[in-house]
């Protein structure tokens, strides 16, 4: 590409000062940035850095949560000999008929997404860590699924073809392309290999409500999100249970200089990343190192205009703004990021709440074999994560447990009700004795007191009744959710009220939930008993009953419903045990 050589002051690039300021003097141009490069040189770092064969062997790994390594220096003659071999590979791989015109057609998008795939090596597991960058490519032949569309993506770029952009949700990617960057193809695989769609439209997996498609509501990228997603798809990891700080620390510095300026607004996974990666970089007391550090305002506490960043709270409260504000509040992971965090931080109301929330926004899909990650992540919520809360806090007597609590209730209710709905119409059930066991014993952990302060409205075909949306704290549309919660409560005007007015005002006070599936529907009954039956209830939950797929698409779930509100890469979230 025209400019490269431009880029040789900056090397060798032998510290995280060089690669911000690598990254730093592209967001000040006016050029695109130039994927292949960009993906080359973060390659070049995380792979040598996590390579455990270059770990000090003085660390004793398995007494440490995090290690220090010796930062690597890439040179530029390394840089430009591997850029020359991808523009190469590409363009010989590429008949030039397929390159007439000015856009690019789907026949030369499967023709790159060709040319990369039948480059890797076959035999290694596709989704391995550290396999998402060119440099991966070019030195291993391997790369994981978010790889091979970065790569086919940057294949066009050197093509020069400059309208074939990167589009994510939040477990798969593909491209779109043409005039107006509506046409979608698959050029990658997603779980155990899908290589025959290669090519094809997305419209069907968006057709089939997976949510592996986010109903058509992806991340569709600028050229500098790419390089955010690029600086997101970044993996600390050494071994399963062991991150490289440099790494770690790298990343962090990145997404914030992207954060800075603008380019994680429309990133809810980005934004949801960095509030993990802020959190983690605070509670791993490791000093910055001497020689290579920046000054301490801009090491993540604030920006170089000396303004205070967000913490972590608000930035998964931004990931969740972000996805309403641009993706009709279709993704599932900013919730969990917050739940992650309320329920590290022992805020366990707020952790229901975010939960909750995440069900609400699964409900509009159907489960499949696809959604692997997704049930990884709904799985270690409802059977692990719940059920180890709720033992901890029925061993103590405070009045303020929140099994004394409806509203926490009621959003447990809320996150089932999303499993559920999510398990109807779909052709593998997801409740199965592992997920009915932990709900049952979840909930019978709430007296009958409790439970009975909860109203709980049933519309399990679509028929939806506006909702006051559920509370959530520490965001700020706090207000705008006390006046719609007015509309259930407003009883400010009307000092003389009937009996009857004031009967209906008492049960529009106390917490309200619609359940939209069918399995909870037909549960309220045992729900709201004074005696559970919890037998019964594992019978009905684990039942594949008729109403679980109903006959027409538009009873099944409703497109245009509305959701309640609430507040608050990489392309397969990693997850850090803390």
């Amino acid at each position: 590409m025209s400019g490269f050589a431009e880029y040789k002051s900056f090397f060798p690039i032998d510290s995280i000062q060089k690669v911000c300021d690598f990254f730093e003097e592209q967001l000040r141009s006016n050029k695109d940035p130039d994927l292949a490069l960009f993906s080359i040189i973060v390659g070049a770092v995380e792979n040598n850095l996590t390579n455990i064969k270059n770990s000090d062997k003085d660390v004793n790994l398995a007494s440490n949560r995090f290690v220090k390594m010796k930062f690597p220096s890439v040179e530029w003659e390394e840089v430009k000999s591997l850029y020359d071999r991808f523009v190469a590979l590409m363009r010989s791989g590429v008949d030039n008929k397929l390159l007439a015109g000015e856009y690019a057609t789907r026949d030369l998008v499967k023709r790159v997404a060709d040319v990369v795939w039948n480059s890797l090596t076959r035999s290694y597991y596709k989704d391995r860590a550290h396999l998402q960058s060119i440099y991966s490519f070019l030195t291993g032949n391997k790369l994981d699924c978010f790889g091979v569309a970065f790569a086919v993506t940057a294949g066009c770029q050197v093509l020069g073809k400059q309208d074939v952009h990167l589009a994510l949700s939040e477990d798969h990617a593909w491209v779109v392309f043409g005039k107006d960057g509506t046409n979608t193809a698959e050029v990658t695989w997603h779980g155990k290999g899908n290589e025959d769609k290669r090519g094809r439209s997305v419209g069907e997996g968006v057709l089939a409500r997976s949510w592996l498609y986010v109903a058509g509501k992806p991340v569709v990228c600028t050229r500098v999100m790419e390089l955010a997603a690029l600086v997101s798809s970044i993996n600390p990891t050494l071994t399963p249970t062991i991150d490289v700080h440099e790494v770690a620390q790298m990343q962090h510095k990145l997404l914030w200089l992207l954060y800075d300026k603008g380019h994680l607004d429309a990133y809810p996974m980005a934004l949801g990343n960095l509030g993990d990666l802020d959190e983690y970089m605070k509670i791993s007391n490791c000093p910055e190192e001497d020689e290579n550090s920046v000054p301490q305002e801009e090491a993540g506490n604030t920006n170089s205009d000396t303004t205070p960043r967000p913490d972590s709270a608000a930035l998964y409260v931004q990931a969740i703004r972000s996805s309403r504000t641009h993706y009709e509040d279709r993704h599932v992971y900013p919730y969990t990021f917050q739940g992650g965090y309320y329920h590290r931080h022992k805020m366990y109301k707020e952790a229901f709440n975010a939960w909750a929330c995440a069900g609400d926004v699964i409900r509009h899909y159907n489960y499949s074999r696809d959604d692997e990650e997704i049930y990884k992540e709904f799985s270690e919520i409802a059977n692990e994560l719940i059920p180890q809360l709720m033992k901890a806090e029925s061993s103590g007597h405070s009045a303020r447990s929140i099994l004394k609590d409806p509203e926490c209730f009621a959003s447990l209710l809320r996150f089932y009700d999303g499993i559920c709905k999510w398990e109807e119409g779909s052709q593998t059930p997801i409740l199965h004795i592992g997920w009915a066991k932990p709900l049952v014993s979840t909930i019978s952990k709430f007296d009958a007191e409790v439970r009975a302060q909860v109203n709980i409205i049933c519309s399990p075909d679509g028929n939806e009744t506006i909702d006051a949306p559920p509370k959530t704290e520490n965001s700020e549309e706090n207000d705008n959710k006390v006046k719609d919660n007015d509309r259930w409560n407003n009883n400010s005007e009307n000092t003389e009220m009937t009996v009857r007015e004031q009967l209906t005002a008492a049960v529009n006070s106390r917490p309200r939930v619609t359940l939209y599936s069918h399995k909870m529907a037909a549960l309220k009954p045992l729900l709201l008993a004074e005696r559970l039956n919890t037998h019964a209830l594992q019978l009905q939950l684990t039942a594949q009953s008729q109403l679980q797929r109903p006959q027409a698409p538009a009873k099944r779930r409703d497109d245009d419903e509305v959701t309640p509100s609430a507040p608050t890469a990489r392309a397969k979230r990693a997850r850090r045990e803390r």
